[in-house]
């Protein structure tokens, strides 16, 4: 076979020839059409038959799509690896040229316009760089593509279209079966999502998806985040939580948002927002069982009020019995020193349990508050009068850092005495052997602070928890009652204060008491 000289193209086909050659032309154009390919891969596979057919060395296409107008060329480039081009632009920026011969201005560029009808759909170019001229019969073969091509782009887009569309709702659809599901754990939910993404992307065979919620992060295998990225926030409440990112793995043409469709970056915001639905929803429902804790924990404390207020006046009157004639019985002639001391061993437990009664009642807050202008202050010194011979004698140096222009606060000072002894005492169990105990008091915007501070053994958070339970102890049997603690709740609660814990295994405990200047019914 003799070679072709350089720079000449094959002849022009003889006539049947050439006929034979358009009809498969139309024919593999519309075949091109059906076969479902992603948009990019059509509009570069149809270009190149194009380009094929009509011996040219480019051709370009230029249509309208939505608001926007798709621009792609096909150019033979260096040798035979031909060089594609997709871009989309703003539409009006260009607009197509009639395929009038008056208009075809040169031999070496055919313009040809698209149509749809009565409307102008776009441009078809097709171009030689010089050498042969386009002749008037490939001119006239030409000049019967464009009502195909026309139809063919037309039927390629809605048959895209379609298809996208399904697998868009595919996706949505898996998504909400997925989120619907019971008793998944955050990470199996994640992962399920970030399984059903790439399908639902225009070149799902080189699609790799990622999700980030807080601490949790579920990604395809081969994602990288420095491939071609769409990214959407998943976002919680008016906060933004998280991260849902697809990317192509292998480079594409550049569409509308770099090679992703504008289809795709409502599909990828619609899943970031059912996420941020769905996350929301569980929250909600923690959020309500944690709620539902507390009102029967609430319940069930005003239960054991009830009943403590019930027990302590059932109890008050036989043990004000038992002391009175214990302490009768005392102030008998001749008593042998040995009922003496039973006698006084009575009387002591029955002071002790008329003080228990007395908790009770305060817990139960069946004691009204006394209350007057009290000075927190003096309250603390008065009070540490009392103890600061056993802290001498257990080795505890008590420190005060009391603040001298505290500000005076309408409270009951004997039962705010009785909150700063029940923490002072718990300070002191809590270091056996010794340590320091630090009593502070200062200001704070509209009421006062009394701190108390140990440096002992420290509390871990399931002991903080239960503290303020009445009844809640962990000293050894016939050491506590378990209800100092509540007691010390309900006079700082009665008093429309609040009482804070801060503490640490091994580094000892803080208690804040946080009072009003004026007390509730005076506020």
């Amino acid at each position: 076979m003799t070679p072709r000289p350089a720079g000449k193209r094959d002849a022009p086909p003889a006539l049947g020839a050439a006929a034979n050659a358009f009809r498969d032309l139309l024919h593999g154009v519309l075949l091109q059409a059906s076969q479902g390919s992603p948009r990019a891969v059509f509009l570069r596979d149809l270009l190149r038959t194009l380009l094929e057919f009509s011996r040219s060395d480019e051709a370009a296409l230029r249509f309208p799509e939505g608001e926007r107008v798709i621009v792609c060329r096909l150019g033979r480039g260096e040798g035979a690896r031909p060089s594609f081009e997709l871009r989309a632009e703003e539409a009006g920026k260009g607009r197509a040229r009639s395929s009038r011969p008056s208009e075809e201005r040169r031999p070496f560029t055919l313009r040809l316009a698209l149509s749809l009808g009565e409307e102008a759909a776009g441009e078809l170019r097709l171009s030689r760089a010089g050498g042969e001229p386009f002749t008037e019969a490939e001119v006239a073969l030409i000049r019967g593509i464009p009502e195909t091509l026309s139809l063919a782009l037309a039927h390629q887009r809605a048959q895209w279209a379609l298809r996208e569309r399904v697998k868009e709702l595919t996706c949505l659809y898996g998504i909400a079966r997925v989120v619907e599901q019971a008793g998944l754990a955050y990470d199996d939910v994640l992962q399920r999502i970030v399984g059903l993404l790439p399908s639902a992307w225009q070149y799902p065979d080189v699609t790799a998806a990622a999700i980030s919620f807080g601490g949790y992060r579920q990604a395809n295998p081969g994602f990288r985040a420095d491939a071609q990225k769409q990214s959407a926030p998943i976002v919680v409440r008016g906060e933004s939580r998280g991260l849902v990112e697809v990317v192509y793995l292998e480079e594409k043409p550049s569409v509308h948002e770099g090679p992703f469709l504008a289809e795709e970056r409502s599909l990828i915001d619609e899943v970031a927002r059912q996420v941020g639905l769905w996350v929301e929803r569980l929250e909600g429902q923690e959020e309500k069982a944690r709620l539902q804790r507390q009102l029967r924990h609430a319940d069930r404390l005003a239960t054991i009020g009830q009943l403590a207020a019930g027990v302590a006046h059932e109890l008050n009157e036989p043990l004000g019995g038992i002391l009175g004639f214990a302490q009768l019985a005392r102030k008998s002639p001749g008593l042998p020193a040995q009922a003496d001391a039973d006698l006084e061993k009575i009387v002591n437990a029955s002071l002790h349990a008329r003080e228990i009664v007395r908790k009770l009642l305060i817990f139960a807050r069946q004691m009204p508050a006394a209350k007057s202008k009290a000075d927190l202050n003096r309250v603390v010194t008065e009070g540490l009068y009392l103890v600061e011979a056993r802290c001498a004698t257990e080795g505890i140096r008590l420190e005060r850092d009391l603040d001298p222009a505290l500000d005076g606060i309408v409270a009951d000072p004997g039962q705010l005495q009785q909150v700063l002894m029940n923490l002072v005492v718990n300070g002191i169990q809590a270091m056996p052997g010794g340590g320091k105990l630090t009593i502070r008091t200062r200001n704070r915007a509209g009421g006062v602070v009394l701190s108390v501070e140990d440096s002992g053994a420290g509390m871990d958070e399931e002991t903080l928890r239960e503290i303020f339970n009445p009844f809640f102890t962990m000293k050894e049997v016939g050491q506590g009652t378990g209800l100092g603690l509540s007691v010390v709740h309900g006079i700082v609660t009665s008093h429309g204060g609040t009482i804070r814990v801060e503490s640490e295994p091994g580094r000892g405990s803080r208690f804040d008491v946080e009072l009003p200047l004026s007390g509730p019914d005076e506020a």
